[in-house]
């Protein structure tokens, strides 16, 4: 058992070690469900969602915003993190509250107790949308996990080696469930595959996944 963030007692979430340093968390965000849906609206508000560009010029299917110290950016020039949001000139919106007690307790959950993440990538996916596979690598600090949140339709999570070539094992991601990674899976090929019709209750015909890091 564990305490929420009002304080009562709720069953713990599975918890499934999926490669060594690597653990799935089945339903562990059900509990902040509220919370974090308003919270992701509302940094929509300020920095809303776009489409970014690879440096080879092609435009990504999914559309990404972000909050925190520092946003992950896409375009001609390369793949970096960058202090403010390119479209508007100004810092991205903090990272709230519920965003970061979340990040912290899964990542703790997984065994990464000192997780202090100063950036999250708000994907959101429609059907059809998907992330081929690659390496969070831009990051300063590959000490620090990456706490990935699932949230709306479900997803099929590719979880793969140290070259893109490996063997890929797949997962399928339900609303609410948390895969945090790290030590020496830090660095494994990941990715999702094309998004399926569907309709959620609460996000209708999309995903949004929350990918937490720390960047600076």
């Amino acid at each position: 058992m564990q305490n929420d963030l009002f304080g009562t007692l709720t069953e713990t979430p599975s918890r499934e070690e999926i490669a060594e340093g690597a653990v799935l968390l089945r339903g562990f965000a059900l509990t902040e469900e509220d919370a974090l849906l308003v919270d992701i609206a509302l940094v929509a508000e300020a920095a809303p969602f776009r489409n970014m560009v690879t440096p080879g010029g092609f435009t990504m299917s999914v559309a990404m915003t972000n909050c925190g110290r520092a946003g992950w950016v896409s375009d001609r020039r390369g793949y970096r993190y960058a202090t403010d949001d390119p479209l508007s000139g100004k810092p991205w919106p903090a990272m709230p509250d519920s965003f970061l007690i979340l990040a912290q307790s899964a990542a703790a959950a997984a065994g990464y107790p000192a997780f202090a993440p100063d950036a999250c990538l708000v994907n959101r996916y429609v059907p059809g949308t998907r992330l081929t596979l690659h390496q969070d690598k831009n990051e300063k600090d590959f000490a620090q996990p990456i706490v990935s949140v699932s949230l709306g339709l479900p997803a099929t999570f590719q979880f793969g080696g140290m070259e893109r070539t490996e063997k890929v094992t797949r997962y399928r991601l339900e609303h609410g469930d948390v895969v945090v990674w790290g030590g020496p899976t830090r660095l494994r090929f990941h990715g999702v595959l094309p998004l399926k019709d569907g309709l959620h209750s609460s996000l209708g015909a999309t995903r949004i996944n929350l990918t937490f890091r720390k960047a600076m």
